[in-house]
């Protein structure tokens, strides 16, 4: 090679743009020193994302924005398309005791056990949860819902009923309501007490649109056909929550079914109890409270509807303000207060003998009853500390409240029969084990507070 050739090449390549690496090839340390943090900066992110992801580590609830909002909003709508249905049966209760010529305490049993196996298998679904199996269940628990209820609106019988509306529809609202709660409260921390109200808001609106489905479509269309409008509404609902349901906590593949250890923590325990003597009672007014306006008072079972439909409205209130209060206070002392005022209203019922004076009562007892069952999983979550076994625990304390649910509504229906139709004998069981429940949530606030080094008097956040 000669020189000239040389020359050119080398005149060629000083004429280049000069690269962007220039400086660090030229040995400049300020530019260098720059990209080697931007490059370990980055490195960092990115390895300590996946650091997390692999080792469950749990960022902070984001306790608002548009995702955890939405979250809401959903589980609002799967809270509509369950609880509602299951607050309304109080038009179905005298619906099936007229067609079917049974007792009221045998149709009890239907409604019972649809609420039964809502809670009951929170045991199982709060564990798929937690091991990230949320889509899967949300599916299976729509398509039985939704199929029980379409089954619903083809039987003719007790038991096809009961397999129907009781068993199988129960199954699916189980696959849905616990794990939707337990993804909600991932989202929240400061503002899980209202998130939770809004959610349990569902209820009051599902107790407002079926009955006033049921009255206005009934005598148009028959029975059927009423029960297929329903579960379109609910289908549609259904699907559009699925699009915004998603959980947020890594999933965690280890640990029991049942983690008995949670017991040992008396204030769980003492929970646990409690709720299980509130919702003991929660629902007799839910299924009986039509039936006695037409049992004892003499209205047509048109009216009875009107009953039901504020007994349910009046929930909607009862429902946010004390989650409300709940995230100021704490939930705990809001649902040992709701509990206490919901068991004397109870108690009232027994010296209601006329139409005015029972929807008042109507309206006072929603307000309160509906703060039983907004604030109660607001009061559980609040007492347990690891995010990653709120599926797990919360699940548990459900899977404890369905037997009372199982058995609440046929007892009262048991004591009305023995009494000769007479509902004082009912309404006294209900109040007092409403009251009964205030006493183990007063006990669960006591043990936390001694754990927060705190009095048994005292005025703290529980």
């Amino acid at each position: 090679m000669n020189q000239p050739d040389v020359e050119k090449r080398q005149d060629v390549t000083d004429q280049r743009p000069p690269s962007p690496n220039s400086s660090v090839e030229n040995g400049d340390p300020s530019n260098l020193q720059g990209q080697d943090l931007e490059r370990t900066s980055t490195f960092a992110t990115v390895l300590s994302r996946l650091r997390s992801r692999r080792s469950g580590v749990v960022e902070p609830p984001p306790d608002g924005g548009f995702v955890a909002w939405m979250v809401v909003f959903s589980t609002f709508l799967v809270t509509m398309d369950t609880w509602g249905v299951v607050n309304s049966f109080g038009v179905f209760q005298p619906y099936y005791q007229d067609m079917l010529q049974r007792p009221p305490e045998d149709v009890s049993w239907i409604g019972s056990f649809e609420v039964f196996l809502l809670f009951f298998i929170g045991t199982f679904s709060g564990r798929l949860t937690d091991a990230g199996f949320f889509r899967p269940m949300y599916i299976v628990g729509i398509t039985l819902a939704t199929l029980g209820m379409l089954a619903t609106s083809f039987c003719a019988t007790y038991w096809q009923f009961f397999l129907a509306q009781g068993i199988c529809v129960g199954l699916g609202n189980g696959l849905l309501f616990c794990p939707c709660m337990a993804v909600t409260a991932t989202y929240f921390a400061k503002r899980r007490s209202l998130a939770f109200g809004l959610t349990a808001a569902g209820s009051t609106v599902g107790g407002l649109v079926f009955p006033s489905m049921v009255r206005q479509l009934l005598p148009q269309i028959g029975f059927s056909w009423t029960i297929r409008a329903i579960v379109l509404v609910q289908l549609v609902t259904f699907v559009f929550a699925g699009f915004f349901m998603k959980s947020r906590i890594p999933p965690r593949s280890a640990g029991p079914l049942v983690e008995w250890a949670a017991f040992k923590d008396l204030e769980y325990t003492f929970y646990a109890i409690g709720a299980y003597l509130a919702f003991l009672s929660a629902y007799f007014a839910f299924h009986y409270l039509a039936a006695f306006s037409r049992d004892v008072l003499g209205i047509s079972y048109s009216s009875s509807l009107d009953l039901l439909l504020v007994l349910n409205g009046v929930g909607g209130p009862g429902r946010i303000i004390p989650a409300y209060f709940g995230d100021k206070i704490g939930p705990v002392n809001v649902y040992m207060i709701c509990t206490l005022v919901a068991g004397l209203i109870m108690y009232c019922w027994a010296a209601v003998d006329a139409v005015p004076g029972l929807y008042v009562w109507a309206c006072f007892y929603g307000i309160a009853v509906g703060g039983v069952q907004s604030v109660f999983p607001a009061g559980l979550t609040s007492l347990i500390t690891d995010p990653q076994k709120q599926g797990t625990r919360m699940g548990m304390v459900f899977t404890i409240v369905s037997f009372a649910a199982l058995t609440g509504s046929p007892i009262s229906g048991a004591i009305i029969s023995a009494q000769g139709g007479k509902y004082v004998g009912a309404q006294v069981f209900s109040g007092t084990s409403m009251l009964l429940a205030t006493v183990f949530i007063t006990a669960a606030r006591v043990v936390r507070t001694r754990k927060m080094g705190l009095g048994t008097l005292n005025l703290a956040k529980v």
